[in-house]
C-alpha cells in the first residue's frame, strides 16, 4: 500500500520539477559598448542588443562585463511586453581557474623533465664510474714477468675502444641534459609569464524576465564602471597682439575596464559621481587658552608652479599609466613609460592624489616641487573579491534603481578635421557629446579628445615687475570668458607659432576677466638703474634723510603699439618717527597702504619711454636704518 503511494507522489514531483526546469530558459547574451560617457573619475557604460524571448519565465545572463561595475548602478530597460522580475550582478571566475590550471600543467611538465635529468645525470655518473675504474687498471702482467708483445697489443686496443665508446656515452649524456634543461628553462618563462597576470573575474549581469508570448524586444543595459577618467588640458595660440586668442579645450581620457570601447558614442561629463553631495557644516569654534581653530583641510601652500616626480612600486620598478592628480581638482597626468610625472599647482597649492591598479591610493601634501612616491600592493586584489549581488524587482520598463547618469558619443577623428562636439550643459555639470564615434582600449594609455575650439576676443597688454624680474611678460585679457564652461588644467602656450611653455589656467579663482600668461617677450626691454647723484645720505639734527633715485626706460622693439602696466615700489612706514615721502613719481599712480607704484601706458613701435621714481626717508640717526 505504501509503495502505491510514492510513486505517484515521485512522479508528480519530478514532472513538476521538469516543467519548472523548461520554463526558465538560460540565454546567453554577448553584448558590445553602445554609448560611454566619461565623468572625472568612473564611466557610465551603455550596451544596446535585440533579445528573443520566449514564452514563459527566461533567464538572461550578459557575459564579459567589466569586473569593476558598481553593483548598483546597473539599469536594464526592456521595450514591449515583457516583466522584469529581477536583476543580479555577479563576477564569473572560470578564467581565473583556466589560469590556475595552465600553471598547474606547467608544474608537471617541469616534474616530468627533473625525472628525464636526474636519469641522465645517473647514467653519467655510471659513466663516469666505469672510466675511472679503467684508467686505474692500465697496468697488466707482473712486475717480475713482462707480458708478450700480442696480449699487450690486443689490451691496448680494447682498452682505447672502451675509453672512446665511454667518452661518447658520457657527451651524449651532457648533451641530453643541456637540451633537457633548455626546455625546463622554456617552460618555466611561461608559467612565470603565466603567474604574473593576475586573475581577474569577468562581471556578468543575469536579468529574469516573463513573457505571455515568445517576442523578440530591444534590450539596453547601462551600468557604472570604475577605473576610466579624464582631466582637461588646453592649447592657446596667440599669433600676435592684434589678432584674438585660439584655445583649443582638450579632453585626455583614460579607461582601464576590461572592457574595449570601440566606435563607440562619447560623452565627457564635468560631473563626478565619487565626490560626495552632502553640503559641509560648520564645526564649533570654541575659544579658550590651548585649543586651536577648527580645521576644515583646506591647502594652503605657497610653491612654485610645478611639482613633478616618480611613481614606482616596492620593488623599485616604474609604474607607468599611474593616475597623478590635484585632490578636488580637475588637474592631473598620467606616468609615462619610466614612472615619471609632472604637474602644474594650482593656487593655493593642495595634496597630490596617486592611484594605480591593484595598488593602494596614496594622498600626499605638496610640501616640495619634487615628490617620488613609492605605491604598495593592495591586500584586497579582485581575486580576494567577495562576490555580491543586486536584485530589485523592476515596473515593466525594467529600470533599476541606481546611478542615472545619461550616455553618449565617441570616436576616431581624423587629426586635421575638427570633431563635431554638442555642448549640453546640464543644472550642475557640462557634457561635451562628441559627434564622431571613438575607441578606446582597456591599457590606461592617454586618448586625448579634443572637444571644443574657441576664438576669443583678446586685450593684450604687457605687465613687467623690474624690480623682481625686468622681463615683460604678455598678459592676455579675455572677458566673457564664464561662457566656455572651461575647468581647471594645464594650459600649453604658443605665441608667434612659437611654443613658450606651460601655465595653469585655474578658472576657480578668476574674476570677470580671465588673465593668460602668454609668456617672456623679448622684444619688449625694461631697464631699472640707481641714480647715483640722488642717491645720499644727510644727517639733519636729530635725523637722518637718505634719498633714492631709480630710472627706470622701457623700449618697444616690436612692430605694433603696445600696451603695458608697469609697477614699482617705495617703502611703507610702520612708526611714526620715520617719514618716507615721495618726491618724484613721473605720472605714476601710489597706493599709500602699500607703497605700489603703478604706471599705465601705450608705446608706439621702436619708442622708448622713461620713469623717474625718487624718495626721501627720514629717521633719527641714532638709529640702523638699511634703505634700498
Amino acid at each position: 500500500m505504501t509503495n502505491k503511494i510514492l510513486i505517484p507522489i515521485l512522479f508528480l514531483t519530478v514532472s513538476f520539477f521538469a516543467a519548472n526546469a523548461q520554463e526558465d530558459k538560460e540565454i546567453p547574451i554577448k553584448t558590445t559598448v553602445s554609448d560611454v560617457t566619461v565623468f572625472i573619475k568612473g564611466a557610465q557604460v551603455t550596451r544596446k542588443t535585440s533579445v528573443n524571448f520566449p514564452a514563459g519565465k527566461s533567464t538572461l545572463r550578459f557575459t564579459n562585463l567589466s569586473p569593476y561595475i558598481d553593483a548598483k548602478s546597473v539599469q536594464v530597460k526592456v521595450d514591449g511586453a515583457v516583466m522584469v522580475m529581477s536583476v543580479n550582478h555577479s563576477l564569473n571566475y572560470n578564467d581565473t581557474v583556466k589560469l590556475n590550471n595552465e600553471v598547474a600543467a606547467y608544474v608537471k611538465q617541469i616534474e616530468a623533465i627533473d625525472e628525464k635529468i636526474q636519469t641522465e645525470q645517473t647514467n653519467s655518473e655510471i659513466i663516469a664510474e666505469e672510466i675511472s675504474f679503467l684508467k686505474e687498471n692500465k697496468k697488466i702482467g707482473g712486475t717480475e714477468k713482462g707480458i708478450e708483445y700480442n696480449n699487450l697489443k690486443l689490451t691496448a686496443e680494447y682498452y682505447n675502444q672502451q675509453i672512446a665508446v665511454m667518452t661518447g656515452k658520457l657527451t651524449e649524456a651532457d648533451k641530453k641534459i643541456k637540451t633537457l634543461n633548455k626546455e625546463k628553462a622554456g617552460i618555466q618563462k611561461k608559467m612565470a609569464s603565466a603567474g604574473n597576470v593576475k586573475p581577474e573575474p569577468t562581471g556578468e549581469i543575469v536579468l529574469t524576465a516573463d513573457c505571455k508570448t515568445a517576442l523578440s524586444v530591444p534590450v539596453e543595459l547601462s551600468y557604472y564602471v570604475n577605473n576610466a577618467s579624464w582631466f582637461p588640458s588646453y592649447d592657446i595660440r596667440a599669433k600676435d597682439i592684434t589678432q584674438p586668442i585660439d584655445l583649443v579645450y582638450k579632453a585626455n581620457v583614460m579607461q582601464n575596464t576590461k572592457e574595449e570601447w570601440k566606435n563607440v558614442k562619447l560623452r565627457i561629463s564635468s560631473a563626478n559621481p565619487n565626490l560626495g553631495s552632502v553640503v559641509p557644516k560648520l564645526k564649533t569654534y570654541t575659544l579658550d587658552y590651548w585649543t586651536k581653530p577648527p580645521r576644515y583641510d583646506i591647502g594652503n601652500n605657497d610653491l612654485s608652479n610645478t611639482v613633478s616626480g616618480i611613481v614606482t612600486d616596492e620593488n623599485g620598478e616604474p609604474l607607468p599609466g599611474a593616475s597623478v592628480v590635484i585632490k578636488g581638482t580637475t588637474i592631473g597626468a598620467a606616468t609615462d613609460l619610466d614612472g615619471k610625472y609632472s604637474l602644474a599647482i594650482p593656487a593655493g597649492g593642495g595634496d597630490l592624489q596617486i592611484s594605480f591598479l591593484g595598488f593602494n591610493t596614496i594622498t600626499l601634501p605638496i610640501s616640495s616641487n619634487n615628490i617620488n612616491v613609492c605605491l604598495t600592493e593592495s591586500a584586497a586584489t579582485l581575486s580576494e573579491v567577495v562576490v555580491t549581488s543586486y536584485e530589485k524587482k523592476s515596473d515593466l520598463a525594467g529600470a533599476l534603481e541606481g546611478r542615472a547618469v545619461r550616455v553618449q558619443s565617441e570616436s576616431t577623428k581624423p587629426k586635421s578635421v575638427p570633431v563635431p562636439v554638442v555642448q549640453v550643459e546640464n543644472a550642475t555639470s557640462v557634457e561635451f557629446e562628441i559627434k564622431t564615434p571613438y575607441t578606446i582600449a582597456s591599457e590606461n594609455k592617454i586618448t586625448v579628445v579634443e572637444m571644443e575650439h574657441y576664438s576669443l576676443p583678446t586685450e593684450y597688454e604687457y605687465y613687467c615687475v623690474p624690480k623682481a624680474d625686468k622681463d615683460a611678460f604678455l598678459l592676455a585679457n579675455i572677458v566673457d570668458w564664464e561662457q566656455y564652461n572651461l575647468l581647471e588644467g594645464e594650459a600649453n602656450i604658443f605665441f608667434e607659432n612659437t611654443f613658450v611653455g606651460k601655465t595653469i589656467l585655474d578658472v576657480r579663482y578668476m574674476s570677470d576677466t580671465l588673465n593668460i600668461s602668454l609668456g617672456r617677450d623679448k622684444n619688449v626691454v625694461v631697464k631699472r638703474e640707481k641714480m647715483k647723484e640722488f642717491t645720499q645720505t644727510k644727517f639733519l639734527s636729530s635725523k637722518a634723510e637718505v634719498t633714492r633715485d631709480w630710472k627706470i626706460s622701457v623700449r618697444n622693439n616690436k612692430r605694433q603699439p603696445i600696451s603695458m602696466v608697469l609697477l614699482d615700489q617705495i617703502p611703507v612706514s610702520t612708526v611714526s618717527e620715520i617719514e618716507v615721502t615721495a618726491e618724484k613719481l613721473s605720472s605714476g599712480i601710489l597706493n599709500k597702504e602699500t607703497g605700489e607704484v603703478k604706471w599705465i601706458f601705450t608705446l608706439p613701435p621702436t619708442q622708448k619711454t622713461e620713469f623717474d621714481l625718487l624718495y626721501k626717508v627720514r629717521y633719527p640717526k641714532d638709529k640702523n636704518l638699511t634703505v634700498e
